[in-house]
């Protein structure tokens, strides 16, 4: 069973809800003059109804998981049912936002659908992107005091993650692929860190370098980043 097909087939194990989200925190990164988007994992479609609601925009989706794509095409405008990658024959310069809402990560190679996605953007066009903070305060306090790092069915370890991400790797991946970063924001804080009595010294040093370690406090990353002209 080839890679595509193993990883469908623990999507077909996962709730509906892992399909359902309509992730509205992420509206606000699609540029308004978007005519044309296209949603990678694009699930049950939510989010995309929700930009041709928005923006009046003619929303694409690709989807693995069959039943998904299934419900996405009542709601898109149209629907490819398989992995992302440049086998789809997508047409080229036709869209002016690609959209990967949590996404990347589960990819075997998200650096080279990355720059598959400039051959598919529209002159100014963009990629937004929703990315998992490996580096959230609680993972790292779960990796360093008790030596955790157990997968799950959903979250920063979703047993379906292939890649992780922090800020500065976010940065630097876009960067080495010929993108320039034009937002990047902390989404979905831990609005206040605490820890047990015998890690008092530690929070005392967690409010002296919190400049530091800010990003820890941010589930995910929302980037928009815009390929850059050579």
């Amino acid at each position: 069973m080839n890679d595509d097909k193993l990883l469908q087939k623990d999507y077909q194990v996962k709730g509906s809800s892992y399909f359902y989200a309509e992730r509205f925190d992420m509206l606000s990164y699609v540029p308004q003059s978007s005519s044309m988007i296209l949603e990678v994992g694009c699930g049950y479609g939510n989010f995309g109804k929700l930009l041709k609601e928005k923006y009046s925009a003619q929303v694409w989706g690709v989807e693995i998981e069959e039943y998904a794509a299934s419900i996405a095409k009542e709601k898109l405008d149209k629907v490819i049912c398989d992995a992302f990658s440049s086998n789809l024959n997508l047409p080229s310069k036709s869209f002016d936002c690609i959209v990967f809402n949590d996404v990347l990560e589960h990819l075997v190679d998200p650096y080279s659908v990355l720059l598959y996605c400039k051959e598919l953007l529209r002159e100014q066009g963009v990629v937004i992107a929703s990315i998992p903070n490996v580096r959230f305060f609680y993972n790292v306090r779960e990796l360093l005091f008790y030596g955790n790092w157990e997968y799950t069915d959903t979250g920063i370890l979703d047993k379906t993650h292939l890649r992780f991400f922090t800020y500065r790797s976010i940065l630097s991946t876009f960067d080495r692929l010929g993108y320039d970063i034009e937002t990047i924001e902390g989404i979905n804080p831990l609005e206040k860190i605490s820890l047990p009595g015998k890690f008092r010294y530690l929070n005392w040093l967690l409010w002296l370098f919190r400049n530091k370690i800010e990003d820890m406090r941010y589930l995910q990353f929302a980037v928009v980043a815009r390929p850059r002209i050579s």
